[in-house]
């Protein structure tokens, strides 16, 4: 009793004094408010014109007045949408696209990380990954520029090749940007446009490994490509993982500006995904309650697959998302 008597005093004298604010946390302080300002109106508000897929707005030139006063038709369009062709049509483009590009383009930066992680002159090294970063930062307007004049079937560089191996000729060549071959030009330009950004993050990845474990490997006498495949990608695991369950969550979305800057009326029965078809029915066909329904479906789906692509891949390789 006494103790506490003598220490309590002391210990009620001491007050825990905050600190003051410098000019740098306010500059961090004003920074991330913008950050939370930008998400909360780019991100959060625009979600109540989810509303217009339960009301009837479409053909409507007030928009507003259709959110706000439109007649409610509850799940009238999700029904229209279940029965469309021309849906589904979509639909399989758009799963049978992106299901293709994660079979192709999700393993690409990773290896091209490996490669890149084997090269040795390092000023070398720097230089591709330079360049092969450089297009990413090119916009899909003037990449699918590029990519269209490239393969055109008179002025372009594709077509000489294709006839020097004997699959093209000058009497009759190929259209790469038709019907038959548009998914193939969409895909390559894809990977050659990503690769190198998409490379950075597991060039980081790889870079945080403790080095004296390939050390230790070396003394054990294994070569690079078992030093790749039992020693970096277990590594680089984690970074895999969460690259791969965000990709499988976008399996129904596409880069809008990709495939509307390669779309002509001869490839559109395989180029229009949901992306567009969204974009064509809310601004050329002014069905905004149609396309509104359409893209909620699109994001549930979304969610579901995310869901359950991690849980999946928690249950099994005991690491996910969240």
């Amino acid at each position: 009793m006494r103790i506490n008597t003598v220490i309590n005093p002391v210990l009620a004298g001491k007050t825990k004094k905050r600190k003051k604010w410098t000019g740098r946390n306010w500059a961090v302080f004003f920074m991330a408010t913008l950050g939370l300002v930008v998400i909360v109106i780019f991100h959060y508000l625009p979600m109540a014109g989810l509303t217009l897929a339960f009301k009837d707005a479409d053909y409507s030139s007030n928009l507003l007045g259709g959110l706000l006063f439109g007649e409610f038709v509850g799940f009238d369009f999700f029904l229209e949408f279940l029965r469309d062709v021309d849906f589904w049509n979509v639909m399989s483009n758009t799963l049978i696209v992106n299901l293709i590009m994660l079979l192709i383009n999700f393993p690409a930066p990773i290896i091209f990380a490996l490669i890149l992680n084997e090269v040795k002159n390092s000023a070398f090294k720097k230089g591709v990954h330079v360049i092969t970063t450089f297009p990413h930062f090119i916009s899909w307007a003037i990449y699918g520029g590029i990519v269209i004049a490239l393969t055109d079937q008179t002025t372009g560089i594709f077509n000489p090749i294709l006839e020097f191996l004997g699959l093209s000729s000058a009497e009759n060549p190929v259209y790469l940007m038709g019907a038959d071959t548009i998914w193939a030009v969409i895909i390559i330009s894809s990977v050659l446009k990503t690769v190198g950004w998409g490379s950075i993050i597991y060039m980081s990845a790889i870079a945080s490994i403790d080095q004296e474990i390939y050390e230790a490997a070396e003394l054990d006498g294994i070569n690079r490509w078992q030093r790749a495949i039992y020693i970096t990608l277990p590594c680089i695991a984690p970074t895999i993982t969460v690259f791969l369950l965000l990709n499988i969550g976008r399996l129904l979305s596409n880069s809008f500006e990709q495939f509307n800057s390669m779309q002509n009326a001869v490839n559109l029965t395989r180029s229009e995904v949901l992306a567009t078809y969204v974009y064509r029915l809310s601004f050329t066909a002014r069905r905004y309650s149609y396309a509104t329904a359409i893209g909620f479906f699109n994001s549930c789906i979304s969610l579901l697959l995310l869901v359950l692509s991690n849980f999946i891949s928690k249950k099994t390789a005991g690491r996910g998302l969240f």
